[in-house]
This record gives C-alpha cells, sequence and structure tokens, in this order.
C-alpha cells in the first residue's frame, strides 16, 4: 500500500492527498513534518513535505509524486489521454506553483503566523502576483476546471494555492486577486462542494491548533 508522509496543514501534502482520495486508492498516512535531521533526510533529500512511500522506495516533489500515481495507478484519470492535453495540464500546474503558490509563499510568515515580513519582500509578491494571476487568466480555460471539462492535476495545484495567494493579498497587500477573475472564484467554490476537499480541509483544520503550538513552541 502507498503511504504518504507529511502533515495535515501541509498544502503541497493535501494536493497528493487529493489526488489519492480522487482515485480511489488506499493509502495510509503517516506524521512527517521534514527539516534536516538524519533521520527526515533519509526519507526526503531535501527535508521536505510530501514524501511518497512506495514499494520501490520513497518519491519526494510534488508535481513528480503526481506523475508517478498517474502513471503507475489505477482509477480516475487526472490527465487528458492525449499528450499535448497532458503537456497543457502540466504547463499550467508549473505556472500556477511558480508565479502563484511560490510568491505569496513569502507572506505566509505575516499571513498566517504573525510575524512580520519586509516591505521590499512584500512588494516583490505583489508584483510576481500580479504577473501569477494575469498568466493565469489567459491560459485557463476554466470550463468549469483549470484546463477544461475535467479534473486534473491542476486543479490540485489550483485548489490549494489560489486560496492561500487569496488569502495573502487580503491580508498583507491590501489587493483582492480574485476581484475581477469570477472564472476562479467558481471554480474554487466548486471544488469546496467536492466531498474530499471537504474531508481535507475538516482535517487540516483540526491539525491547525497542534501545528501552531509547534510553531510557537521552535519544534519546527
Amino acid at each position: 500500500m502507498l503511504k504518504l508522509h507529511g502533515f495535515s496543514v501541509s498544502n503541497y501534502y493535501n494536493m497528493v492527498k487529493l489526488a489519492l482520495l480522487e482515485k480511489g486508492l488506499p493509502f495510509e498516512e503517516v506524521a512527517f513534518y521534514g527539516g534536516q535531521a538524519p533521520q527526515a533526510l533519509a526519507v526526503s533529500p531535501r527535508g521536505k513535505v510530501p514524501v511518497l512511500e512506495t514499494e520501490h522506495g520513497f518519491l519526494s516533489e510534488t508535481s513528480v509524486i503526481l506523475d508517478y500515481i498517474e502513471q503507475t495507478q489505477g482509477g480516475k484519470a487526472l490527465l487528458p489521454a492525449d499528450p499535448f492535453g497532458q503537456a497543457k495540464v502540466r504547463e499550467l500546474l508549473k505556472e500556477i506553483e511558480l508565479y502563484i503558490e511560490l510568491p505569496a509563499r513569502t507572506c505566509y510568515a505575516e499571513s498566517f503566523f504573525g510575524m512580520s515580513v519586509e516591505p521590499l519582500v512584500k512588494e516583490k509578491a505583489r508584483a510576481d502576483l500580479l504577473a501569477g494571476f494575469a498568466t493565469l487568466k489567459r491560459n485557463g480555460r476554466f470550463a468549469p476546471y483549470v484546463a477544461g471539462e475535467q479534473l486534473t492535476l491542476a486543479d490540485l495545484m489550483f485548489c490549494f494555492s489560489v486560496d492561500l495567494a487569496y488569502a495573502v493579498g487580503k491580508k498583507v497587500l491590501n489587493i483582492d486577486f480574485l476581484a475581477d477573475f469570477p472564472q476562479a472564484k467558481a471554480l474554487l467554490q466548486l471544488m469546496g462542494e467536492n466531498p474530499h476537499m471537504a474531508r481535507i480541509v475538516a482535517e487540516k483544520e483540526a491539525a491547525m491548533p497542534a501545528f501552531m503550538e509547534m510553531i510557537r513552541s521552535g519544534k519546527r
């Protein structure tokens, strides 16, 4: 059985978890917070979350894990059948990660953990996120999913990145990144109605108090 190592507050962990649930695959969740201790690096070379444990060994990096699951496991397809369609999904996934998720992450400390972020960092995040959302508007189809009519891997990155970037905009950058992007708002609402998403969100909320205490105590 596949084992998913990580923790329920991690958005990257939840991307993989949603893929496994959508495909109807059995899997075991293993609590893992990453880090630079030797035992963590033995599982994840960079000490990152998530990690997928397979019969052949461990895999890290979310996009790699998602591709591996799609290539090796049965269940619901999360990529189109044709090579060009698959490439477009991967293109959208990478654009969302590079130009929305990662810039927003630079402000997570102030948005979610009560810390402060330097003004220059916030200025760069604002500019990068405006460009990132413009890219998504140009390239996303939203019919109703990011790449078209089918739920794909791009939607997993979308729903666990755009929501956090939106929160960063409202809490830290004084901007509503979705004000003129109704298609994205509609897709977030649609994904929120997904029963697997509801389960993931509930488990994230349940795990949040212990995670915040871990952050405050400096254990992570």
